[in-house]
């Protein structure tokens, strides 16, 4: 890369153009910079002494417009290890048929969800939850969003 790009730069003064590179994009990316940011957090660093070159800022800049969307997909797919829900439907429906008679015409939620794992063909998970289990999911659910609330405020 160096022969290609810098011939003329010896190699350690190009690793640590690499290294400032690599920086500042980890930080356009763990910053997510829309545009309007990026044109301002790249004017800042050819300010800067030992910045970079307005050459360097438009070459980024381009590099960002162009991949952002990979980038930030690439990220994602990365930190996933388990499946992702790829879409979700739910419904009430009464209960038609059962072995047991008391549970005919009684209300039931029935959720379909698509999963997928990363480069695999997605797969349906159905499933049909009674009334006292989905206020028992819905407990559950209250108790996670007051411990993420908890976290979040305590900073």
């Amino acid at each position: 890369l160096r022969r290609e790009l810098y011939p003329e730069l010896a190699e350690p003064d190009f690793r640590g153009l690499l290294e400032r590179m690599r920086g500042l994009l980890k930080s356009v990316v763990s910053a997510d910079m829309d545009l309007n940011q990026l044109e301002a957090f790249l004017i800042a660093q050819t300010k800067k002494q030992g910045g970079i070159t307005s050459d360097q800022a438009t070459v980024i800049a381009k590099f960002w417009k162009n991949h952002k969307a990979k980038i930030k997909e690439s990220l994602i797919t990365q930190t996933r290890w388990e499946n992702n829900l790829k879409a979700m439907n739910w419904r009430v429906d009464l209960k038609s048929q059962s072995r047991h008679i008391d549970q005919v015409n009684v209300p039931v939620a029935i959720v379909e969800m698509e999963l997928c794992k990363n480069g695999q063909e997605s797969e349906l998970l159905n499933l049909e939850f009674d009334e006292t289990t989905v206020n028992l999911i819905l407990k559950r659910l209250s108790e996670v969003e007051d411990s993420i609330s908890a976290l979040t405020h305590a900073t």
